[in-house]
């Protein structure tokens, strides 16, 4: 049986309002309108609302859209203070789709990523026996990046420091830990090639 909450202090009620205003500072509605000035000076669209660290990252350089991408709602990006986030003309993320940056994540030029994926640079650490694992940090193996005309099924993770060449269409549920070569269609968890695409090179 859980124990019953401690009673209220001055400090704690100020610790979980700050904590309160970071967690919903993307849902207030001028951050929404400011994201939607944004988003209109890349001639990029959010049908609904969306998560993360879009509107700071975009002010400060680290979030580079392209004209034409088209956000489903609940698409959640993310990075650390030196992250960068890019993602081409034309891509289109689905319902739910997180993006998450420790040091670069690339998004080529007309990709679709279906409802539910992750493609991120980093993992959680757990190493550390003497500390929980939300409380220690990320490592990475490199930069994350997929090519053009990328399409991802649905609930596709992409983990950290893999390449995805141009054209590939990676199956649903699938785990991408190894780099996938141009023009391959890949599924599994690990992913695994399975058939090469009869694509001339000069198409990609």
């Amino acid at each position: 049986m859980s124990s019953p909450a401690p009673p209220l202090d001055l400090a704690r009620v100020r610790q979980w309002w700050a904590k309160s205003r970071w967690y919903r500072k993307a849902s207030r509605p001028w951050n929404r309108a400011l994201l939607e000035v944004e988003l209109a000076r890349r001639e990029a669209f959010a049908r609904g609302a969306v998560h993360g660290d879009w509107l700071t990252m975009l002010r400060e350089g680290r979030l580079e859209i392209g004209p034409q991408a088209f956000f489903e709602p609940g698409v959640w990006l993310t990075g650390g203070p030196d992250a960068r986030i890019v993602i081409g003309g034309g891509t289109f993320l689905n319902l739910g789709v997180m993006v998450a940056a420790e040091q670069l994540v690339e998004i080529g030029e007309h990709c679709m990523a279906a409802n539910g994926c992750l493609i991120t640079d980093a993992n959680h650490r757990f190493d550390d026996p003497t500390k929980p694992v939300p409380w220690q940090g990320f490592a990475s193996k490199g930069p994350t990046t997929i090519g053009d005309n990328v399409w991802l099924g649905a609930n596709v993770v992409v983990t950290s420091g893999v390449a995805i060449g141009s054209r590939c269409v990676i199956g649903a549920n699938s785990v991408v830990t190894t780099d996938i070569p141009p023009f391959s269609i890949a599924a599994g968890a690990p992913a695994r090639v399975l058939k090469q695409m009869p694509y001339a090179v000069g198409d990609a």
